[in-house]
């Protein structure tokens, strides 16, 4: 993502320009007290600009009650040299790191990073396990599974993924070697493609029925070119993949992801940032959608952070998706916002 790709008339933005931005809109935390367990955001300081402790911590501490997170891998701080499938190892050291300054309490109450997701390439077939067993190494007890992004599609779309995929990745046999290793060493699987892609998901999971999947950012909801005609219909094809989802026991969906741009929103076009309530109402069709098929003890809010700051501030994101849960009863919502998270991620916090 450190290119500057066009959307509907603006470009991927700069950290420094969004952290500016966000800080227009400023509200009060709802439900103060709520428990949250992030379980999806990124660290990094590369060409995408400076997300490290100290700018999680600020976002973090905009009140609301972040007990810990869960970061996923995002390309960053690879090694330089060595093999190159052992290059992503990098990643887990360094935010093993970060994980380690937080829980000394010097950056706030929150334990930021305090499960970690990296990422080994599943296409090493059976070739993975010493990578993964690096991984786990590395993660000094915080790794619990990685991420292998497959997103594809024959629009812009695809400029999104870091790397150069086939639009079947995941039926491949030798894809499918890799990800036969995950199971055996506790390790979870981030699946990470876009919604037309779901069909496959579906043919992955029932090759894998003990392997545990987290579905990312909804599933990808994609409302750019081909997918930006009638966004009625678009809902109803992501739908029907997510209740065909919901018949495996063994995959849980992370809420949230809708600020990306490739959702096609115009909130970035926006000289003050959206309030939580306008955000709310163009997101919750697909938060609740989710909630009906998988039920809240399947379900976990992100934050998707600082990718999805492209529309939004942290503070004001929490907020979004407390207005659509707000009918939700305590018990409910303690599994949205925490119990999930910690279930699927195995976290005692």
């Amino acid at each position: 993502m450190a290119q500057r790709y066009e959307f509907r008339g603006n470009a991927y933005r700069m950290l420094a320009e969004l952290n500016a931005w966000t800080k227009k809109r400023q509200e009060a935390a709802l439900e103060p007290e709520l428990p949250i367990l992030d379980p999806h955001h990124h660290v990094w300081d590369d060409e995408r600009g400076r997300y490290l402790i100290h700018e999680l911590a600020e976002d973090v501490g905009t009140g609301h009650n972040i007990v810990a997170t869960v970061f996923i891998e995002a390309g960053s701080m690879y090694r330089a040299g060595g093999p190159v499938a052992m290059q992503p190892v990098g990643e887990v050291e360094f935010v093993n790191g970060i994980a380690a300054m937080s829980a000394s309490g010097r950056y706030g109450k929150s334990r930021l990073c305090a499960g970690i997701v990296g990422h080994g390439d599943l296409m090493l077939g059976d070739q993975v396990r010493p990578v993964l067993e690096a991984l786990i190494t590395a993660g000094n007890g915080r790794l619990r599974g990685i991420r292998h992004g497959v997103v594809w599609d024959t629009g812009n779309a695809a400029k999104f993924g870091r790397r150069q995929v086939p639009q079947h990745q995941v039926l491949d046999p030798v894809f499918r070697r890799g990800f036969a290793h995950l199971q055996p060493l506790g390790l979870s699987f981030e699946s990470w493609q876009f919604h037309p892609q779901l069909p496959d998901l579906v043919d992955l999971l029932r090759a894998f029925p003990d392997t545990n999947v987290i579905l990312n950012h909804v599933g990808g909801l994609l409302g750019i070119p081909p997918h930006d005609g009638n966004r009625d219909e678009v809902f109803a094809i992501w739908r029907g993949h997510i209740r065909e989802l919901a018949q495996f026991p063994n995959l849980s969906v992370k809420v949230g992801g809708l600020g990306m741009l490739y959702c096609n929103w115009d909130f970035h076009l926006r000289d003050v940032p959206p309030s939580s309530e306008e955000l709310a109402a163009a997101w919750r069709p697909y938060v609740e959608a989710c909630i009906e098929a998988f039920g809240p003890n399947r379900c976990m809010m992100e934050s998707n952070f600082p990718v999805d700051k492209q529309s939004c501030g942290y503070g004001v994101l929490w907020n979004a998706l407390k207005r659509i849960t707000q009918g939700c009863s305590a018990a409910e919502k303690a599994a949205l916002y925490h119990g999930t998270a910690a279930r699927v991620y195995r976290l005692a916090v």
